[in-house]
């Protein structure tokens, strides 16, 4: 029978390390072809926009879709082979986690070993889980944070400094949370560069995970064209809506076969960085797969431990 998961269960049941090994596994089977992902459709909607994509797991025999726009929260159907519907998601929670571990695995095998000092550009409830993701797989020293609120980027300072039990610092500048760092995430809702790509140092990676459409976007043509390995979570999704790569590509400033599949660095058939001194980058526009390999995970530890609610299916 098929069952119902909320906001309390979903939060309850999927933690950071467990997502970023969940997608790290999904990622491996996509670059074997286990595992496929449908980049995201949107549909004008009453003056909105109505998100619909889906995944395949082969080799685990799961497989869904996620929908969301046309009202509050994100709605993922998990099916399993031959068992139909299983499970029906709702959470806002579990997008922000699964786009959090996204970066986390990214970190992982792009990011220099001896990366510790992190710097975020902005504070809304899905740098959270950047932060947080990052933090899982690499010791951080330092951690900068910036946002063009004073009092809000204080207050989510404060709050990320109790969760991850270390200082978690408010510069005052986008540029104080790019110079100087290892490690800098963008996750904005900014339509233009939210930093100089010029400041990054040599060997930084970069996590942009804020812009998925095509007209915005968060790094300039510096930053872009200043990384040396560059990774999609899906290409073919980055070449419907990361508006940092299409930017630099249509002003003939970059290619596609410059793009690698994050899957292929996960599986080790390319390496995530050639050495300490290049800049890598991780862009992040948020697939299916994270979801259906998310959903797979908290539906299984829900049957284990016999939460839910039945649905007539």
């Amino acid at each position: 029978m098929a069952i119902f998961l909320g906001e309390p269960h979903v939060g309850d049941l999927l933690d950071m390390d467990s997502c970023i090994s969940a997608l790290e596994e999904a990622f491996r089977d996509k670059a074997e072809g286990l595992a496929a992902n449908q980049p995201r459709r949107r549909l004008p909607f009453q003056g909105r926009r109505f998100n619909l994509m889906s995944a395949s797991m082969t080799r685990k025999g799961y497989l869904g879709f996620k929908a969301y726009g046309a009202g509050r929260g994100q709605d993922v159907a998990l099916y399993k082979a031959p068992e139909g519907l299983v499970a029906f998601l709702r959470s806002g929670k579990f997008g922000a986690t699964r786009t959090g571990a996204a970066s986390g695995l990214a970190t992982k095998y792009m990011a220099r070993q001896d990366a510790s000092r992190l710097g975020c550009i902005g504070t809304g409830h899905q740098a959270e889980t950047q932060i947080l993701a990052v933090s899982r797989v690499r010791r951080l020293e330092s951690i900068h944070v910036f946002g063009r609120d004073a009092a809000r980027r204080k207050a989510f300072a404060d709050k990320m400094s109790e969760t991850l039990g270390q200082e978690v610092r408010p510069v005052e500048s986008a540029a104080d949370a790019v110079r100087g760092r290892d490690i800098v995430i963008t996750m904005t809702s900014a339509n233009e560069p939210v930093f100089d790509g010029n400041l990054l140092e040599p060997g930084t990676h970069i996590n942009a995970a804020g812009a998925n459409v095509r007209i915005a976007r968060e790094l300039d043509e510096v930053a872009v064209t200043r990384a040396g390995t560059i990774a999609a979570d899906d290409v073919e999704g980055a070449k419907l809506e990361c508006g940092d790569l299409n930017w630099a590509i249509e002003g003939a400033k970059l290619s596609w076969e410059r793009v690698y599949e994050l899957a292929h660095i996960v599986a080790g058939l390319i390496p995530g960085r050639r050495s300490d001194d290049e800049i890598t980058l991780f862009e992040s526009q948020g697939i299916a797969l994270e979801d259906v390999a998310a959903a797979a995970l908290v539906y299984e530890r829900a049957v284990e431990r016999g939460l839910g609610t039945p649905l007539p299916f």
